[in-house]
């Protein structure tokens, strides 16, 4: 029996004497409660029985603030909660200085938070939020400094208003909107009646271009023709003028009167247009009343030209009908004697 109490007690002392720190660790050993040193990654000995460590993991950790109310500058109330990346910096400072580092960051970090957003209006707090985290980070490295503990980063996460600001928020994004809107459909009015009046402008332009194209070719029409016209008669000669008295004579006819005024003058022309006539009894002086021939500008006006070439190609068209028509007649024909036959 006490060769296995000697054993036992030789194993505690062992397990006792035995420190196994890993390498994300610092620990700190008091012996009798009186700080001695930090022991680093790896196997250290350490008095039996009388010794303590206490662990601390040198990584970032992540510390959640938990989300609080505050009033911002403004009388607005709002809630928030934040994320804190800590690390320990000095093991033995978080040992000696603070009771447990962790807690204490986190509560400093709340009330940071809560008077970060007090001192700023709504909508400063809901659109800086850089400005936010930058603010709580400078308040809580002062303090955290002494503890031996470094706060890398600061995020936070929301930003919620209550609900009446809420509401109040959304109506005025509503009016925003509308408002918006009413000045986008009025800008579009006046665009599509810009457009419009420029459509009826460059219609207006157009129109009047014709109109002006077509009077210019209908003054050049009536030139050509009077032109044609005083280019006939010249060729024409006298006869131009007798026919034209004969027109004349034709009108008057058709009238009610029955008596009529000649002039002398177309009396005597009336009278010679009667020595050609054929087979007229009254003798002739021997000169002729024919046309003159027209000249070469009046000829490629009048197309004269192409007159020959017309008459073929109309000849041409009626041959082409003929045969058709005696193909068509012979058809006939032989459809009647058909007809007969099966008659008989």
């Amino acid at each position: 029996m006490v060769g296995l109490l000697a054993l036992a007690v030789v194993a505690a002392a062992v397990n006792s004497a035995v420190e196994i720190v890993d390498a994300t660790e610092k620990r700190a050993l008091t012996v009798f409660g009186e700080y001695r040193k930090l022991l680093g990654p790896g196997l250290h000995f350490v008095p039996p029985f009388v010794s303590s460590t206490h662990t601390f993991d040198m990584r970032t950790r992540t510390l959640d603030v938990p989300r609080q109310e505050a009033i911002t500058r403004d009388n607005s109330p709002v809630t928030a909660d934040a994320v804190l990346y800590v690390r320990v910096m000095d093991a033995k400072k978080a040992y000696l200085e603070v009771e447990d580092h962790e807690r204490a960051v986190a509560n400093l970090g709340q009330t940071t938070l809560r008077a970060v957003i007090g001192d700023m209006d709504l909508d400063a707090t809901l659109s800086r939020r850089e400005e936010i985290n930058a603010r709580i980070r400078e308040e809580i490295d002062r303090p955290t400094d002494d503890w031996g503990v470094r706060v890398e980063s600061v995020e936070v996460q929301e930003v919620m208003p209550s609900a009446g600001v809420v509401d109040a928020m959304e109506e005025q994004t509503s009016a925003e909107r509308r408002r918006r809107a009413m000045i986008l459909e009025a800008q579009g009015e006046r665009r599509s009646a810009v457009e419009r009046a420029e459509g009826e402008k460059q219609s207006n332009i157009i129109r009047a271009q014709g109109e002006k194209q077509s009077q210019i070719l209908e003054a050049q029409g009536d030139a050509v023709s009077t032109v044609l016209r005083a280019k006939s008669a010249e060729s024409m000669g006298e006869r131009a003028v007798i026919d034209k008295g004969m027109e004349t004579l034709e009108s008057i006819g058709q009238g009610e009167s029955t008596t009529f005024v000649l002039p002398q003058e177309l009396s005597s022309m009336l009278g010679r247009y009667g020595k050609h006539l054929t087979g007229s009894d009254v003798e002739t002086d021997g000169d002729q009343l024919d046309s003159l021939e027209f000249d070469e500008e009046t000829g490629k006006l009048l197309g004269l030209d192409d007159i020959e070439a017309t008459l073929a190609e109309m000849d041409e068209g009626g041959a082409v009908l003929s045969e058709l028509e005696d193909v068509e007649g012979g058809a006939s024909d032989r459809e009647l004697e058909l007809e007969l036959d099966e008659s008989e």
